[in-house]
């Protein structure tokens, strides 16, 4: 989640404490946001008894703590797809980027050699 930021390689155990502790915070505020949600929406129903109103709300909290996951999970599957095709696309041009150097490097290399033997040409 915040790995890169601090300054902690992923999967060293600080960092791994601390995605943990964030996640737990964001599933909290989650979760309050729903039931606040829920409270909302059983305001808006008077004629709802209180077994009602606590059953409407902890139907909505599971509901919406399901659709949250579902979207998480979504997100997380797309940022490994998105991963993969960057470090892919990153060892492509970084292939293309070795070649070109080497391909440059060998030209200087044969020009300086040509330009060494013409010189030895005229100095004799």
């Amino acid at each position: 989640m915040r790995r890169g930021r601090r300054g902690t390689p992923a999967g060293e155990p600080s960092s791994v404490l601390a995605d943990e502790t964030e996640g737990y915070l964001l599933a909290h505020a989650h979760r309050h946001q729903a039931q606040h949600e829920a409270e909302e929406l059983c305001a808006l129903m008077p004629w709802l008894t209180t077994a009602q109103a606590e059953e409407l709300t902890a139907f909505y909290v599971h509901r919406r703590l399901d659709v949250t996951r579902q979207l998480m999970l979504g997100t997380v599957r797309r940022a490994a797809e998105l991963r993969q095709e960057y470090e892919s696309r990153y060892a492509e041009l970084r292939g293309v980027l070795l070649r070109r150097h080497a391909a440059g490097a060998c030209a200087v290399l044969a020009c300086a050699a040509g330009a060494g033997a013409v010189a030895g040409v005229f100095i004799r």
